[in-house]
């Protein structure tokens, strides 16, 4: 089978506790970002090349710094949706 040339990701639901009202969407932003900077990079995990839907993305968590920036933390999150995806 073909990798298909154009992936598109939806993410009903992305859940951020503990964070700013301010900050979430600009973390959602970067969130995507940092997504699409990898499946560009790094290729299709393959939970993505058969198509479909996907319930449930298992993630690992992660320690932020206090001070990380929206950035950070979209990029951090995007990589642990990314390497959930690859499993």
């Amino acid at each position: 089978m073909t990798p298909p040339n154009d992936v598109e990701v939806y993410v009903e639901e992305l859940v951020l506790r503990g964070f700013a009202s301010r900050d979430r969407g600009r973390i959602g932003e970067a969130v995507k970002r940092e997504l699409a900077r990898l499946i560009n990079e790094e290729g299709v995990p393959p939970a993505l090349r058969q198509g479909g839907e996907i319930p449930r993305v298992g993630t690992r968590s992660f320690e932020m710094k206090p001070d990380s920036g929206a950035d950070a933390i979209g990029a951090q999150v995007a990589n642990s949706v990314y390497r959930g995806l690859n499993r």
